[in-house]
């Protein structure tokens, strides 16, 4: 079985695969501090928890834009799983150009994302993954990651909101009954949500003027993805497992690579 790994900016995102069968996918925080046992023990755990036999992961893969945890969270899976995880960077061969000006500087979680995007589109691809940023990424037709926007996340921008002003209360971020708010919850709500679905709807279609690729297949993913994805008639397909999938795909071509 393999084990794949995206550590974000707030949550680490894992699935375990038999071939192409997601068995299992669940999270745990990012920002706390783990040392490599507390790291191998709590996936041990959870892998436990949900019968699946940590001695049975064959292979892991990762991919991260927390450089900081990466020492800790590879020793433990090292030390626990008993095997050495592939790192996903803008250096490996998933199969996606990056052709921006500074590929290093790429975000291992989009090559990802274009990965599984272009193997859903089989052309021209839109993913946008509602994360910590928002980040739209656009595919070429030839698999090339070719431009991109990252804007604040929707949760980002809520707690921005109200750690900033004092009269704002924590929210639960969800689309309230109508744009018109008679309160400060719904109204807050309402300029999260409305807003997130206005700026996707008009950076996709600025993205689609500007490349020519009007007929774009938009994928979108992340926890929040799924509100602004029932809401809008841009979005072609909501889902959660792209990254999972992603890294499924690329751990396969690297297998191939590597039996040749």
């Amino acid at each position: 079985m393999l084990l794949t790994i995206d550590v974000g900016n707030t949550n680490i995102t894992m699935g375990v695969f038999r071939e192409d069968v997601l068995l299992g996918m669940f999270r745990m925080t990012t920002k706390r501090p783990r040392t490599s046992d507390e790291y191998g023990m709590t996936i041990c755990g959870i892998l436990e928890h949900r019968s699946i036999d940590p001695k049975k992961i064959r292979a892991v893969i990762i991919a991260s834009v927390v450089p900081d945890i990466m020492h800790s969270l590879t020793s433990g899976i090292i030390k626990y799983l008993e095997t050495t995880p592939l790192i996903v960077s803008a250096d490996s061969d998933t199969g996606i150009r990056v052709n921006t000006d500074n590929p290093s500087r790429t975000g291992p979680d989009r090559i990802v994302n274009a990965v599984a995007g272009y193997a859903i589109a089989r052309g021209p691809a839109i993913v946008i993954d509602f994360g910590t940023a928002t980040t739209y990424d656009l595919i070429g037709p030839d698999s090339t990651l070719e431009a991109c926007i990252i804007a604040p996340g929707i949760e980002t921008a809520g707690r921005s909101l109200w750690g900033g002003a004092a009269m704002l209360p924590a929210i639960q971020i969800q689309k309230p009954e109508s744009v018109l708010a008679r309160d400060t919850v719904s109204g807050m709500q309402g300029g999260l949500v409305f807003g997130a679905i206005g700026q996707t709807e008009y950076i996709v279609r600025k993205m689609k003027e500007e490349s020519g690729y009007a007929d774009a297949y938009v994928i979108a993913t992340g926890g929040l993805g799924k509100i602004i994805a029932r809401e809008t008639e841009c979005i072609d397909l909501y889902d959660p497992q792209l990254t999972l999938n992603g890294l499924r795909l690329i751990y396969e071509r690297m297998k191939k690579v590597d039996e040749q």
